[in-house]
């Protein structure tokens, strides 16, 4: 994706130099995927990261997003880019639990069947 990434990894903090790159490199999508870092909303299951958006949480893996910004126009979304920036950082929520258990109708809340 860029190599702004690569620069990012292991840094303790988003100072306003990287802040600036992203913006300037990824413009409006690169400040919503820093206001995402922010506000807490990347998430790392164990088996996805998910991007709480506006009216919904998406599923990143590698380079796909379950958004329609991805999915219609086909380029990078701001919930890639925020994923590529937690990955890089650590910043995001880990969570122990599978996501694929809350996209399962027969389990809606993501519980253990049976409990």
């Amino acid at each position: 994706m860029s190599d702004i990434f690569t620069r990012l990894a292991g840094q303790p903090d988003l100072d306003e130099s990287f802040r600036s790159a992203i913006e300037a490199e990824f413009g409006p999508r690169g400040k919503k995927a820093l206001a995402a870092i922010d506000s807490g909303k990347v998430k790392k299951f164990n088996d996805f990261f998910v991007v709480q958006g506006r009216t919904s949480e998406y599923v990143v893996e590698d380079d796909f997003c379950s958004c329609s910004d991805f999915m219609f126009r086909g380029r990078t979304c701001w919930h890639l880019i925020a994923v590529r920036i937690a990955m890089a950082t650590g910043k995001f929520e880990r969570v122990d639990a599978w996501y694929v258990d809350r996209m399962n109708p027969a389990n809606p809340k993501g519980s253990k069947p049976g409990s």
